[in-house]
């Protein structure tokens, strides 16, 4: 099988890309190697630069139309009281929310767009395992294991690494990503939410612990912060102290605890922070999480993904149109990326060591800080922070 493109990973970045290089005509294979993309507790908020782009692409009106939770505000809960720290009303209109969709309706969109496009073949149950290489070692495509097995062979001048963190495809092209490190990891749950509570989007903070709550309208998705590497810790401790935890932490959800009944129900995911030096070798470039592991803090990863996979296109697709892709055009997308992925980082490492790391080691709950009561009193500020998540350093464009 050949195209212009081969894609790995059928996630954000790579339905993005795929969906984009389509739509100027260019060949493009995305491999993705589950049947389907439901799978929970994936990175589900959408920020307005993303919102953004679904506008310019003409589908604006179809991820409205998706059973999606608008947040306008957000909050932080300390001992002396609840203070909101980032108002999204403050952004230019109409995109001035964050949107949590379950990621797997936003990858369903964008395949289901894509797919009706002729360059564009998506291949499911399709798992990369290798890379192709000419005699000079340059990259010529992938081999992957199809649904009953078999060896399928794609082969392509460019393959786009866009399968994660923990990217089969950078490390088979050899490309070491700098660990920057971080002091917490995350247990991903879900409670029920009644309907008579208020919309939430709240980070709780006590002693020696955080958590955010984020209002799914039937459900809260509950992100708890434990220490880095002390999940062992917390299953030792046994389910009934995690509860308790929970419920001391988060009254609002107290009543609720008790539907955690398994470690099943229970989703550990391991932080990790770094980035590539170098995104691309000859014949293979790495975008998304795949270049760039990014924390938690501030939920930006699903977005910085796609706004790889717009630079990618825009900056790449015309030349791979003309036949005319060189190997040192591809560092243009790292050229164009690394300023905002670099300042976004070095935001979520400070936010890890001053914040999260602090709390973590805390034996009291903690009072809000100086600068979290001046966003209260002045609240024109709550544009910053917000701006700051919802739109980012170096928004991308189609055009």
């Amino acid at each position: 099988m050949a195209g212009e493109v081969c894609v790995v990973g059928g996630g954000p970045a790579g339905l993005m890309l795929g969906l984009l290089l389509a739509r100027q005509g260019i060949e493009v294979v995305v491999l993705e190697k589950h049947e389907d993309f439901l799978r929970d507790f994936r990175g589900d908020t959408i920020h307005p630069s993303t919102l953004n782009l679904l506008d310019e692409l003409g589908l604006g009106e179809k991820i409205e139309a998706l059973p999606g939770r608008k947040q306008a505000r957000m909050s932080v809960t300390f001992a002396d009281g609840t203070y909101p720290v980032a108002d999204f009303t403050r952004l230019p209109k109409p995109r001035n929310y964050l949107l949590f969709l379950p990621q797997w309706d936003f990858l369903d969109l964008l395949a289901d767009e894509a797919s009706r496009l002729p360059a564009f073949r998506l291949l499911r149950s399709t798992e990369a395992v290798d890379l192709l290489r000419d005699e000079s070692g340059a990259v010529t495509g992938v081999l992957a294991t199809g649904p009953d097995g078999e060896p399928v062979r794609i082969t392509a001048p460019l393959t786009v690494a866009c399968d994660g963190r923990d990217s089969v495809i950078r490390e088979k092209a050899g490309l070491v990503p700098v660990e920057y490190g971080a002091p917490m990891d995350v247990l991903w749950f879900r409670l029920s939410r009644p309907q008579a509570d208020p919309d939430r989007l709240e980070l709780r903070v006590g002693a020696g612990a955080l958590m955010i709550l984020i209002d799914r309208r039937e459900y809260y998705q509950c992100a708890y912060v434990i220490p880095k590497g002390g999940y062992d810790t917390v299953r030792a401790a046994g389910l009934d102290h995690l509860r308790e935890s929970v419920a001391r932490l988060a009254p609002p959800v107290a009543a609720q605890v008790g539907e955690l009944q398994d470690w099943d129900q229970i989703k550990l995911l391991t932080v990790r922070v770094n980035q590539l030096p170098v995104w691309h070798a000859p014949g293979v470039l790495c975008i998304g999480d795949a270049a760039h592991a990014m924390s938690p803090v501030g939920g930006v990863g699903v977005n910085l993904a796609v706004q790889d996979a717009v630079a990618t296109a825009r900056l790449l697709g015309p030349k791979i149109k003309a036949g005319a892709l060189r190997t040192e055009d591809l560092d243009l997308v790292r050229e164009r990326r690394s300023l905002p992925t670099r300042a976004t980082q070095r935001f979520q490492r400070l936010a890890q060591q001053r914040v999260v790391g602090t709390v973590l080691r805390s034996d009291a709950p903690p009072t809000a800080p100086a600068v979290i009561k001046l966003l209260q009193r002045l609240p024109a500020l709550q544009a910053l922070p917000a701006r700051a998540m919802g739109i980012g350093l170096r928004p991308e464009h189609l055009t």
